[in-house]
């Protein structure tokens, strides 16, 4: 997932995308600890978006607090 998608999402939609990336890491865990995860890669292409998206939340929620003063 691109940062450009990611600041495109309502509050809303990064919530809903947020859940079901935590979803499907905790899942990705269990296969890369059996050895059934063929690219790892992807374990770590997944906690990246988990950042992205929690980083624009947080900012959002910032210039939310700095904007109403």
């Amino acid at each position: 997932m691109k940062a450009k998608q990611v600041f495109e999402m309502t509050d809303v939609e990064l919530t809903n995308k947020l859940n079901e990336l935590k979803s499907e890491l905790f899942f990705l865990r269990f296969k890369n600890a059996t050895n059934q995860l063929t690219n790892p890669k992807v374990l770590t292409e997944t906690k990246r978006d988990i950042a992205r998206i929690k980083t624009v939340m947080r900012q959002r929620e910032l210039s939310r607090r700095n904007g109403g003063k």
